[in-house]
């Protein structure tokens, strides 16, 4: 497990992209993991959207949500640094 947790609702448009690769491959301190329900009813449906420790980061699309990913993953390693 990874020192940076994302997760994503299994029922999301982040799931038209290979986020767990393209993220585990560039940062390994982190982990990607994908549930059946997040239990932000509705929210699935409307953006694409993601948890980074516990925090809610979307988008209007999957890309742009991909790149707010990444910055929020960037903030919550410069913890460790």
């Amino acid at each position: 497990m990874g020192i940076v947790v994302v997760e994503i609702c299994d029922g999301n448009l982040m799931t038209t992209i290979d986020l767990e690769g393209i993220i585990e491959s560039e940062y390994p301190e982190v982990a990607v993991l994908t549930s059946d329900c997040l239990s932000f009813c509705g929210l699935c449906a409307l953006k694409p959207y993601a948890l980074v420790n516990g925090k809610r980061i979307f988008a209007k699309n999957p890309e742009a949500c991909l790149e707010k990913i990444k910055k929020a993953i960037e903030e919550e390693l410069a913890v460790y640094q």
